[in-house]
């Protein structure tokens, strides 16, 4: 399994707009940050994780031959207004493309893209994105890989991240439900929200990441969803062992 971090910035991206503090004055490439994505290839499929605004630039800059399904943790604006650009790939494959995440996510994608779910019984419709909806509750078989939800706390609703193999893809969270620590046992990476270093009402602070990433104890973590407060360099040399941040780029070969 190989999965590529698109963009690892929290919603208002890193530089911010008309911000001159030292991260987004910084010439550091790792402090650049698109808003967060990730995408999986395993088997010979390409399982895309959120359809962030920045989606265009980030598969110019990586190049994939296909995507075969879309996985949606939730449906705030950083995470699926880059939908639009799916019909890119619709015209690629000449066919509709499944998305998948919990009844919320896909009630609200439907409601802000209608479009793009209509007349479900036409495989490919030009000019247009052309998805199925996909509600899912618990363990879901995509092309012969199992993929597992992980219900997560974000401010006051539940939202997915998800597990595959021994990845799991844990961003915009506050909270995690007991439940949910029994499935993320014996993981070989987990990637974790942690936006800043002050409390927020909706994300894992630094330190609050820290302490759960420990607790939750995978063989590797990266942190996403980081604002400008953070800095790559320097507030990465304050992390413990076994974690660090990803950056947009980043490759990790599981």
């Amino acid at each position: 399994m190989r999965v590529t971090f698109l963009g690892t910035g929290t919603s208002g991206g890193v530089p911010m707009i008309n911000c001159d503090c030292p991260v987004c004055r910084s010439t550091n490439p790792k402090n650049k940050r698109l808003r967060s994505s990730v995408m999986i290839e395993i088997n010979d499929r390409f399982l895309l994780i959120d359809t962030t605004p920045d989606m265009r630039q980030q598969f110019l800059r990586h190049r994939f031959p296909r995507i075969d399904a879309i996985l949606y943790t939730h449906a705030h604006a950083d995470h699926i207004f880059g939908l639009d650009e799916i019909r890119r790939f619709n015209y690629l494959m000449k066919k509709r493309l499944p998305a998948y995440g919990n009844a919320a996510t896909m009630q609200r994608l439907i409601k802000v893209f209608d479009y793009a779910f209509a007349a479900p019984e036409i495989e490919f419709q030009k000019g247009i994105p052309n998805l199925s909806a996909h509600v899912i509750e618990g363990p879901t078989e995509i092309f012969g890989i199992e993929v597992l939800p992980i219900p997560l706390i974000h401010g006051e609703q539940t939202i997915f991240g998800y597990r595959i193999e021994n990845f799991a893809y844990c961003t915009d969270v506050n909270q995690i439900p007991e439940e949910s620590y029994d499935l993320l046992k014996n993981l070989d990476v987990l990637v974790l929200d942690a936006l800043r270093e002050k409390r927020h009402p909706s994300h894992f602070s630094l330190g609050e990441a820290i302490t759960e990433a420990r607790r939750i104890g995978a063989r590797q973590t990266y942190f996403t969803h980081i604002s400008h407060i953070l800095d790559h360099n320097r507030h990465g040399q304050m992390l413990p062992k076994q974690m660090a941040f990803a950056y947009d780029g980043l490759e990790l070969e599981l």
